[in-house]
């Protein structure tokens, strides 16, 4: 297959339906690698914030002080997005998916503080209400026949400068400007969503009409990739819904 045809970041051709099996499959595949991430993650979270032995190794409740691997939950997954984003053509399946595994445990690791931070209820709630979120424009992306790739653009300017606000909030440490981009943030997490939908959606029908089959390395890559687009989309949402609206104990 030709990885230029492939290639993740430029989808040019509109395609307002997927009929064929492979696209349908492809779909299939990146929606239950999202679900795969999103269970791992919610395990090694669940297991750290229930285990106190665990959780010394992430932060010493005495000082307060960050823990080796908690400075590893924390940084690790953002080496490992670039490292999935700019090696993909490099990487072999299995070691691009052994990353993915690795990001979601880790990503899982990190959330643990949020577990010990909030209540239960209100992380249930922000997490249905992610969901509901997520699966609205999930079909909107789907289903429009809108073209939402010239938005694309935009959306990656917002989310580098959600970025660069919460650097900077670091140092303000301004409660008022944090629920100002949470609010920001779910605005421009919720658009990518749909963006991210209807991009996978063309991607399905690339492969369907250039006579890939889910069998080739290049397809099973682009699903981990696209469910890795997915996974951050709902965990960027239910991060600042509860944000906005989480109880801390």
């Amino acid at each position: 297959m030709d990885n230029n045809n492939q290639n993740w970041s430029q989808q040019s051709v509109f395609v307002e339906d997927i009929t064929g099996k492979v696209a349908k499959k492809f779909f299939a595949n990146v929606f239950l690698w999202m679900f795969v991430a999103l269970t791992l993650s919610s395990l090694a979270a669940y297991y750290m914030a229930s285990t106190p032995e665990m959780m010394s190794y992430l932060i010493n409740q005495e000082t307060g002080k960050m823990g080796l691997l908690g400075w590893v939950a924390m940084l690790a997954p953002l080496g490992l997005v670039l490292l999935m984003s700019a090696g993909m053509n490099r990487l072999s399946f299995g070691a691009l998916l052994g990353v993915f595994i690795l990001y979601s445990v880790l990503t899982g690791v990190s959330l643990s503080f949020i577990l010990l931070a909030y209540t239960s209820s209100s992380i249930m709630s922000c997490f249905i209400g992610a969901a509901g979120i997520f699966g609205i424009m999930a079909v909107m992306g789907y289903t429009t026949n809108i073209d939402l790739s010239k938005f694309g653009p935009i959306l990656m300017i917002g989310v580098v400068g959600l970025v660069i606000a919460s650097v900077v909030n670091m140092f303000i440490q301004s409660e008022n400007f944090s629920l100002f981009m949470a609010f920001i943030g779910i605005a421009i997490f919720t658009a990518l969503t749909a963006y991210d939908v209807q991009k996978l959606k063309r991607i399905g029908a690339g492969l369907e009409e250039s006579g890939a089959t889910m069998q080739d390395t290049d397809s099973k890559k682009l699903a981990i990739m696209g469910a890795l687009s997915l996974y951050l989309d709902f965990l960027n949402i239910f991060l600042y819904l509860l944000r906005i609206f989480g109880d801390r104990r």
